[in-house]
């Protein structure tokens, strides 16, 4: 059963409409109908706030990092464990073939379902899962093949265990290995960028976020409640973060936007799939006419930009 936000009441009565109209078979009422849910998705998402764009980079439907994998990748093997302490769920590594590219693909999953949730640890990775990206990085690089990263999670996960194990060393491990890797390595935020957690898996050359995608230093509820000591504001943190896709491309803090469905990628997945497929694939196109040279150091030169201003 699909799951509607606040925002979408107006569209999910249209739809029921139309599901009816459908079961009495009135093809007339359900072409009518079909037309005004068009023109309410245009009006409804055509004019969303930062804050009803961040509800949908949480959407309990939206496709995650698996159902990516499941949709793009084929003969896909997975990779396990970090060598080191254990495997992380949260964290997700597969090797195999995107129309025909071997590919490593690496994604954050936060698991559907009260069991898989917990499973996945709500997406939130332990250093354990960062190391296991750093091997398949690795790897990738050993054997000559692109990587492909889909950020999702609401930042690493802050337990006294992780940090016990070197939660904050194997987030830094990634952004200093991942600079240096000769290989090339695309980025997509494709739900929740949160904090460290994402940026573990988004040094990049090319780094894009999904149209309904959040990137942020530190969650809108956090967020509200250091500034304010008020969690109600969260509607105004996250206005006032600049984490969606239109202001972090403004200041050149991301490559690309990546146009999934307006109603959506939870709405059509396979839609919203082959957007991510597509843009994966240009990227390797364009990255492999550089020279293994020329990658790391247009790589190191767009890391170095990042926050660059002039007064």
């Amino acid at each position: 059963m699909a799951t509607y936000l606040d925002f979408e009441k107006s569209i999910e009565e249209i739809q029921s409409s139309i599901e009816s109209a459908k079961a009495r078979g009135d093809e007339a009422a359900v072409e009518i109908l079909e037309k005004d849910l068009n023109k309410e998705v245009k009006k409804v998402f055509g004019n969303l706030s930062d804050y009803q764009k961040l509800q949908l980079a949480r959407h309990p439907d939206r496709p995650y990092a698996l159902d990516y994998v499941r949709a793009l990748m084929e003969n896909a093997q997975e990779i396990h464990g970090d060598r080191t302490f254990r495997d992380d769920p949260a964290i997700i590594c597969y090797l195999g073939w995107i129309d025909g590219q071997k590919t490593i693909l690496i994604g954050e999953q936060k698991g559907r379902g009260t069991k898989n949730k917990i499973k996945r640890n709500f997406g939130m990775p332990h250093p354990e899962g960062y190391r296991k990206a750093l091997r398949a990085v690795k790897m990738a690089e050993k054997f000559n093949i692109p990587v492909l990263m889909l950020i999702d999670t609401p930042g690493a996960y802050p337990g006294l265990g992780a940090e016990e194990r070197g939660q904050s060393e194997a987030i830094a491990r990634n952004l200093f290995e991942f600079s240096d890797v000769k290989v090339p390595l695309i980025s997509i935020v494709i739900g929740e960028g949160g904090s460290g957690g994402a940026l573990a898996i988004g040094v990049a050359d090319k780094l894009a976020m999904m149209r309904y995608s959040v990137f942020s230093v530190i969650s809108p509820e956090g967020c509200s409640a250091i500034l304010w000591n008020d969690p109600s504001k969260v509607e105004q943190a996250t206005k006032a973060l600049k984490i969606t896709p239109d202001s972090l491309k403004e200041h050149s803090l991301i490559d690309d936007i990546i146009d999934e469905p307006l109603i959506g990628a939870h709405r059509d997945k396979k839609v919203a799939a082959n957007a991510v497929k597509d843009y994966y694939l240009n990227s390797i196109k364009e990255l492999s006419a550089l020279t293994k040279e020329e990658l790391v150091n247009k790589r190191y030169e767009k890391l170095t930009s990042i926050g660059s201003f002039n007064e």
